[in-house]
């Protein structure tokens, strides 16, 4: 018998949740790494042509090339990762992974999570992922939790409910 969260509405199980999660994820290490690689030909092209060789034969702006290219790791993972999982999540309910799999999330009344919300339920993801085992713990919370939550669900009143 399924379980029901807000509304009467049937709650995610935990496999399709995983499976939305997998893809979020696949995504976003898709997005970022052609993200990373038009970087890396746009900084490549710009820093290699006007290279400047002193005594040591090192280059004095290829450094700043390759730290600018690798700056741009972390912060399109921050920004592909803050429109998929907050703005979409608020706007429409899901994720683009979540979305494949037809699944939403809610807050208590039901209701579309605000985008502060959203961003809030984030932060606390990443921040238990930061914690050695406890992103593990969260991801597994629901196989035993009554309301199917994961800990960040938790942290902010939310569910993930299938989307009919």
């Amino acid at each position: 018998m399924p379980i029901t969260g807000p509304a009467g509405m049937e709650c995610a199980p935990w496999a399709t949740r995983v499976i939305g999660y997998i893809i979020d994820s696949l995504m976003v290490m898709v997005v970022v790494f052609a993200l990373y690689a038009v970087a890396g030909i746009i900084f490549g092209a710009s820093f290699g042509l006007g290279r400047m060789v002193g005594s040591d034969g090192i280059s004095g702006l290829g450094g700043l090339g390759c730290c600018c290219t690798l700056s741009i790791f972390p912060v399109s993972f921050l920004i592909v990762g803050v429109y998929n999982r907050v703005i979409l999540v608020s706007q429409r309910g899901y994720s683009i992974g979540q979305g494949v799999v037809k699944i939403k999330v809610v807050d208590s009344n039901g209701q579309l999570l605000s985008q502060q919300t959203a961003g809030i339920r984030l932060l606390a993801q990443v921040g238990l992922g930061f914690i050695p085992l406890l992103g593990l713990i969260d991801l597994l919370w629901p196989l035993w939790d009554p309301a199917k939550q994961t800990l960040h669900d938790k942290a902010v009143g939310s569910f993930v409910v299938m989307n009919q």
